[in-house]
């Protein structure tokens, strides 16, 4: 299974939402998960230390001149069967090897998810089209889903991260989008503490763990 978060601008919450996720996943899978930065913020979320070497991003600058198998040496675990993958410096555009990318990955006997960062384009847009569930992480403003309905990117469903005084509601989005709303995650001050502590893993608030758990 692949799982590609992605949100159409910044500050949307799809990191925070794509590492939680991972590290449900990791807990409940026999054979644990895989969390793949694409967006370059990974390691900072989940309190951890940036890896040292190459990491996806070098694997794709490489070309064909690199194994496909050499992508899983660019693994680090982090405990409780979470992997992560991570981004390595700025992703190069165009090319295939974006196409390439999501077909390891999709292949892998793994839950995977991928944080695909703001407004993908080449390798994070390759890897978000091809993803079993291609979920736009959205706050319900209206320039968010104005630029979410210009995306050349068509989720396969949205995670709303809803918070008070918002004038534009599940109904809203799902009328807009054409899409449903497969999990709405209430603002929750204690992510925010995890993040900022560096426990998001571990500490993850119970309700937001349940409603995760619905959303693939």
């Amino acid at each position: 299974m692949l799982v590609a978060l992605w949100s159409a601008k910044g500050g949307s919450g799809a990191t925070v939402v794509a590492a939680s996720l991972a590290a449900v996943l990791a807990r409940s899978s026999p054979v644990g998960a895989m969390l793949v930065d694409l967006a370059g913020d990974g390691p900072a979320v989940l309190g951890v230390a940036e890896p040292e070497g190459p990491g996806v991003a070098g694997w794709l600058a490489a070309g064909p001149t690199v194994p496909p198998d050499g992508l899983a040496r660019l693994e680090v675990a982090l405990g409780d069967g979470l992997a992560l993958l991570a981004c390595g410096g700025a992703l190069p555009e165009g090319g295939d090897r974006g196409e390439v990318l999501a077909a390891l990955l999709a292949a892998d006997a793994r839950p995977v998810v991928v944080d695909c960062g703001s407004a993908p384009t080449g390798a994070r847009l390759a890897v978000a089209a091809a993803a079993t569930h291609s979920l736009l992480v959205l706050r319900p403003c209206y320039l968010g889903l104005r630029r979410a309905i210009a995306s050349p990117l068509r989720p396969s469903g949205v995670v709303l991260v809803e918070e008070a005084g918002r004038r534009l509601g599940r109904r809203d989005v799902e009328d807009a989008l054409g899409v449903p709303v497969r999990a709405v995650v209430a603002h929750d001050p204690r992510i925010a503490r995890a993040v900022d502590a560096g426990l998001l893993a571990s500490r993850l608030p119970t309700s937001f763990e349940r409603t995760l758990r619905r959303v693939a």
